[in-house]
């Protein structure tokens, strides 16, 4: 479904981000994962290759919250493969302090990763997509930025952030004939979800009308969709992965 397709992939190493690297891979594209540290980054694609050594990815850690940084990189990526077909902007980290707790500090980091990284992704893309007469950007939301959630409101806010991008952008460069979307996941098994008892993710399941939790694949072929010719007309759209989950 990505024949010939040049792809970035930010917060690449692991879960959702690593399971759509390897969506992107067994479907043809060329994918260059970002990550924060050379170490994960290294890791993820030494496993990748195990599992098929013919996967041509490779890698970088620029700092995306420095626009300086990220062009960098992404000229890197143009000089190799002449071109950046689709950018999925992934890389997030989330909270769940409450108000009264909440620092100034930790408020600004958030916003500074799953914000402010997303436009300087975006930023340093744009350019080069629109000489190569379109392209496709993808960010990750949640289903908080739609329901909201009782603590760690920085999260939250920064997916509703995420989702006002993702229309202002598709509406600005549809022009440009580059579409803009957003995948909202709901509970989804990665390895924060592992390290929680299951006595508590029983009571969680069952508040999830399909009984279950997602699987980081289950959103890489949401990713996959929307980067694919097979919704050449969708843009601006903020796509639910939650199993009608509500926060």
């Amino acid at each position: 479904m990505l024949d010939g397709k040049v792809a970035i992939i930010t917060g690449g190493t692991r879960g959702i981000g690593f399971a759509t690297v390897k969506t992107f891979l067994d479907n043809g594209a060329k994918v260059v994962l970002l990550g924060s540290k050379e170490e994960s980054v290294n890791k993820a694609i030494e496993e990748l290759k195990k599992i098929n050594e013919n996967y041509e990815v490779s890698g970088a850690y620029p700092n995306l919250s420095d626009l300086a940084s990220v062009e960098e990189t992404f000229k890197d990526v143009v000089d190799k493969y002449k071109k950046i077909d689709i950018l999925v902007n992934n890389a997030g980290i989330s909270a769940m302090e409450s108000i009264y707790d909440y620092t100034e500090e930790s408020f600004k980091k958030i916003m500074d990763l799953n914000v402010n990284a997303v436009f300087n992704c975006t930023r340093a893309v744009v350019n080069y997509m629109k000489k190569n007469k379109g392209g496709v950007i993808l960010n990750t939301s949640s289903m908080v930025s739609i329901y909201g959630q009782p603590s760690g409101c920085g999260y939250p806010a920064s997916k509703f952030a995420v989702n006002g991008l993702t229309k202002s952008l598709a509406r600005e460069l549809g022009k440009d004939n580059i579409r803009v979307n957003a995948v909202a996941p709901g509970v989804i098994y990665t390895d924060m979800m592992k390290n929680v008892p299951e006595e508590k993710i029983k009571p969680l399941i069952n508040t999830i009308p399909l009984r279950k939790i997602g699987k980081p694949e289950d959103v890489a072929n949401a990713f996959l969709f929307l980067a694919s010719d097979m919704s050449s007309y969708i843009t601006g759209e903020i796509l639910s992965v939650d199993g009608a989950a509500r926060s």
